[in-house]
């Protein structure tokens, strides 16, 4: 209470100064995340970079300057099923709070619209920390798409045996080479429930941040523009940049450096 009556004795002039100092860097910030960040996310950077100011604060600075995070675009469904292709169990359960980087990995397939055709895009994330530990992208969704994007996160990271991976039940990663390829690495697999989208809400997540980010309900004008804005949306902000509330505000490389350093 005390902060507040000394906040409130201050000269009328010093407190608007404050808001538009304050209100300018929260719109750098909302800018730098493309728009994507609310209040929660936007207190969290600020408070890293030194300023200390209430996320009460920052939220009604916002509305003042009309700022506000990007909805959530509608989920859409590319799993299929319908194959005869043995699956694995669910091993994992929704159990996605794992306790070291490099014991469980998910993957999924989603695609993007360009004004050649779509894209499509195949993602593995490391559970613990949320990074993106492995991606590929072709005008193709055949089994050597999310094969390509586990053959880039074992290089990367060298799991040790015993990595669980987790899926859907889609005939990409049903089928036999890719099996295999998990068979190699020592990994078990693990797959979701038929047509329950979240037994995998962590890559569905995910993709929902990363439509948001991109597609801004339009389409790309071809598939090399989608591919560039795909790779600087993992590379550069979001294994690096940005601040993810399920890691306490952390960014996913940053959870990973302070789990290791512990």
């Amino acid at each position: 209470m005390s902060g507040y009556y000394s906040w409130r004795r201050r000269p009328i002039c010093n407190r608007k100064q404050e808001d538009a100092l304050q209100g300018k860097r929260i719109q750098e910030v909302h800018q730098q995340s493309n728009r994507c960040y609310g209040a929660p996310r936007i207190h969290a950077e600020l408070r890293a970079g030194g300023l200390r100011v209430s996320c009460k604060r920052v939220a009604r600075l916002m509305r003042v300057r009309g700022l506000r995070a990007k909805g959530k675009r509608r989920w859409v469904r590319t799993t299929d099923s319908r194959h005869t292709m043995a699956v694995c169990p669910d091993l994992l359960c929704r159990k996605f709070a794992v306790q070291q980087p490099n014991l469980v990995w998910a993957s999924d397939l989603t695609y993007l619209p360009t004004k050649e055709g779509w894209l499509y895009l195949a993602v593995t994330l490391d559970l613990h920390s949320r990074a993106v530990v492995g991606y590929a992208m072709d005008t193709q969704m055949a089994a050597t798409l999310p094969l390509a994007a586990l053959q880039m996160a074992a290089q990367r990271r060298g799991p040790p045996s015993g990595l669980m991976h987790y899926s859907d039940r889609g005939s990409q990663y049903a089928s036999g080479i890719f099996q295999a390829e998990l068979a190699r690495m020592r990994a078990r697999g693990s797959m979701s429930r038929k047509g329950d989208c979240w037994d995998n809400a962590v890559v569905e997540s995910f993709f929902s941040s990363l439509k948001r980010e991109l597609l801004d309900d339009s389409v790309f004008e071809t598939r090399d523009v989608a591919r560039h804005a795909v790779f600087e949306f993992i590379e550069v902000f979001y294994n690096r940049q940005r601040r993810h509330s399920t890691l306490g505000y952390l960014t996913p490389l940053e959870f990973e450096r302070q789990a290791t350093a512990a």
